[in-house]
């Protein structure tokens, strides 16, 4: 069946079955568009998703990053910023004061602009891996009623 045939359904965004590959999730999130469709915007404010992306549809309501992305910006920017505060420190002699009134500011600057990328980027492998509410909903066990009955 050709690709145009009228009797095939397109369908965007959340199928059931549809593929998520990972890496291409990630990289959508981390260019802040949907990790669906890769063309609608991922935020409607600094750090807040959207609830649905404009352009497929795809609900990203359920999202729940919380406390991955900050925790990827304290080791990205610690990393390198000792890197670099030692590196300056074999080089240069120079007092506290100074490592501060260089360092600080680089520190807030770089999470600040890192942190919604990498946001983006958990949303995209969340989304990926149909977690918290991508996929579909998990069926209760069989047994639940026996283990948990109404009371």
């Amino acid at each position: 069946m050709s690709s145009n045939s009228p009797t095939e359904i397109n369908r965007f965004g959340g199928g059931e079955n549809i593929e998520r590959p990972l890496g291409r999730s990630i990289l959508r999130g981390l260019a802040c568009t949907c990790p669906a469709c890769g063309s609608g915007r991922l935020f409607k404010a600094f750090l807040k998703p959207v609830a649905t992306c404009s352009a497929c549809g795809e609900d990203l309501s359920h999202q729940r990053a919380d406390d991955l992305p900050p925790y990827i910006v304290i080791m990205i920017v610690g990393h390198v910023l000792l890197g670099g505060y030692m590196m300056t420190d074999l080089v240069f002699v120079l007092s506290t004061w100074v490592h501060l009134a260089i360092w600080v500011p680089i520190a807030v600057i770089t999470s600040l602009l890192i942190i919604q990328p990498i946001k983006g980027s958990v949303i995209g492998l969340q989304w990926a891996l149909r977690m918290h509410g991508f996929g579909q909903p998990s069926e209760p066990p069989e047994d639940y009623d026996q283990r948990y009955p109404p009371q």
